[in-house]
């Protein structure tokens, strides 16, 4: 018998499309530590990442089984942003706090490393940072 794939990436997919369905903005908190990563590591508190997923703040925006990717704009440079969905430790709506945080044991294995990521820019794509606290609720 085949082992199940992970929820993680499906449960991602949804809440990403009923957070853009219900006209909010989607965003992701990333562990900014894990293998793999190239997401601009000058926004990173505490080894995590809030990222804006909405359609209007990336370009190309891709989540797949494996890897979540997209371009977005930072100090006004395009960048190419790219982290495996299991270093995605929640989805969350900006404007409610609504969203589902993924449990620990649902984290799959890091993927291989690539090259190094480097620094990322210092500014977001709206110009004020990744620095608001997520507040998260439990959806039923």
């Amino acid at each position: 018998m085949l082992k199940p794939p992970p929820k993680r990436p499906y449960l991602l997919r949804a809440m990403h499309q009923w957070i853009t369905d219900s006209g909010h903005t989607p965003h992701v908190i990333v562990d900014a530590e894990r293998a793999g990563n190239d997401v601009p590591h000058s926004y990173a508190q505490e080894g995590k990442i809030v990222l804006n997923l909405s359609y209007t703040a990336t370009q190309r925006l891709k989540i797949d089984n494996d890897i979540v990717e997209f371009d977005a704009r930072f100090a006004g440079v395009i960048h190419h942003v790219r982290f495996p969905v299991g270093a995605v430790l929640g989805v969350y709506a900006r404007e409610t706090g609504e969203g589902m945080m993924f449990p620990d044991q649902d984290m799959g294995p890091a993927p291989p490393s690539g090259p190094p990521a480097g620094p990322g820019p210092a500014s977001s794509e709206d110009g004020r940072g990744a620095t608001k606290r997520p507040q998260l609720r439990v959806v039923k």
